[in-house]
């Protein structure tokens, strides 16, 4: 019998994860939403992260996971929307375009199945597509959906033709990111020198792969040609990726939804306030990675805390609140020239200098925006963080289990097992302030 939640999860869906990208950004309003409030130039690991975790939680899980995940997805749309740079008013919550990108991603597994050459046949597309709408049934998209999976074919053309736009974020999809992708954690071990190599490589084939991937009338509508090379290329992938996963078993075949990809931690060798702060700006703060700090990337900060947790709607709003206080003061302390925009060199300096001359700098922003993350995090409400409710919020498919442990135990000073409010702001805060190297909290936020 066949299964869209099956397929949705098998390991080469990777394969179409960079075309599911593509599509879903040529949507203008999917566009406009990445131009303003994604950091998918600086993260685009994590791009692809929360596009397939998301579907993965919609399609493969139970009942009350599902639920939670549309209640997440909510939350975290309705504070996307704005005026594009083509001054059109744009919503993520939108019904039409929501209903876009979830579509695309049933595409996605469509398109997987069909390149690797055991397609759906017949009545099998009409059952994955019932098995799909059912899933997506609270979203509430009355007469947005094509009725029929036969319908499919011409709802996609007629958007592709009326609606898609090869915009800028499309572009850089396609031609740049990965040409300047950070090396993701799992892959530590081949250094900054071995990994500009495997990137360069990776970022021709993946290019190659999703132009020659796309569906014709994307790429007739965009100019993009598809060469006999990458026809090829796309043939051997799917083909070859298809027959040796189909001779594995299942365990091996599919992505479990507890998986946690093999990392190392590795120590920092810092010694200095300057360079753990200046590490703080680019791999923490700097969410757009376009070298400022804005409040585009305080916000992305608090969207990034919220997605980890269960919250209501409240203690969303709350944590929010929190980081705009915190860029409020490191706007009226940093932006000397008023353009709402802070560099690393200013934040640097203006940190170190600002903890030397007042104590109680700290509790300007910082200090607030991390008692918002505790609440939040303490979903018991007992005053404090087990291991459990520390790893929800630093925690993550990228990071390794022995690197949370290693983030408590420097927070958990008196090794009680858990992380009391004060251990926890003596933590960060000592990570500002004190010179020695051994501070607890060095690792705590190193996010790739």
């Amino acid at each position: 019998m066949v299964s869209f939640r099956q397929d949705l999860a098998e390991w080469r869906v990777a394969l179409v994860a960079w075309r599911l990208l593509v599509l879903q950004g040529a949507h203008p309003v999917v566009a406009a939403g990445m131009a303003e409030h994604s950091t998918y130039h600086a993260h685009p690991w994590r791009r692809v992260e929360h596009t397939l975790g998301s579907g993965r939680r919609l399609f493969q899980q139970d009942a009350d996971t599902l639920r939670r995940e549309i209640a997440r997805l909510e939350r975290a749309h309705k504070r996307i929307r704005g005026t594009d740079a083509e001054g059109r008013a744009y919503d993520a919550k939108d019904p039409a375009t929501r209903a876009w990108v979830l579509l695309t991603l049933f595409e996605a597994v469509v398109a997987m199945r069909q390149l690797g050459g055991d397609p759906y046949r017949g009545a099998q597309l009409e059952e994955a597509y019932a098995e799909f709408t059912d899933a997506i049934a609270a979203f509430d998209l009355d007469g947005e959906l094509p009725p029929t999976a036969a319908d499919l074919p011409g709802y996609f053309a007629r958007v592709a033709r009326e609606q898609l736009e090869f915009s800028e974020p499309v572009r850089y999809l396609l031609y740049d990111i990965l040409h300047e992708a950070p090396r993701p954690r799992r892959l530590w071990f081949l250094g900054d020198a071995g990994w500009r190599g495997v990137r360069a490589v990776v970022a021709r084939v993946v290019t190659a792969l999703t132009v020659a991937d796309l569906p014709p009338v994307v790429r007739e509508r965009f100019g993009l040609v598809r060469t006999r090379r990458a026809a090829l290329l796309s043939v051997l992938l799917h083909r070859g990726v298809g027959a040796v996963l189909r001779s594995l078993p299942d365990h091996l075949r599919y992505r479990s939804p507890e998986q946690r990809p093999p990392s190392r931690w590795r120590p920092t060798q810092r010694d200095t306030r300057r360079p753990r702060l200046d590490q703080f700006f680019r791999e923490v703060l700097d969410q757009t990675g376009d070298g400022y700090l804005t409040v585009h990337d305080l916000r992305a900060m608090a969207h990034n805390v919220c997605w980890q947790l269960e919250l209501d709607e409240a203690a969303e709003a709350r944590v929010h609140a929190a980081f705009e206080g915190w860029w409020e003061q490191l706007r009226a302390s940093m932006d000397a020239n008023g353009d709402g925009q802070v560099s690393r060199e200013e934040f640097v300096a203006a940190t170190i200098a600002g903890c030397d001359r007042d104590p109680a700098y700290l509790e300007g922003g910082l200090l607030p925006a991390l008692r918002a993350v505790f609440a939040a995090a303490d979903t018991d409400g007992n005053g404090h963080l087990d291991a459990d409710e520390y790893r929800a919020v630093f925690g993550g498919p990228r990071v390794h289990p022995a690197e949370i442990s290693h983030g408590f135990r420097q927070l958990d000073t008196d090794g009680d097992g858990r992380i009391t409010l004060d251990e926890f702001l003596q933590g960060f805060t000592a990570f500002f302030t004190a010179r020695a190297a051994s501070t607890a909290g060095t690792q705590l936020l190193g996010r790739p």
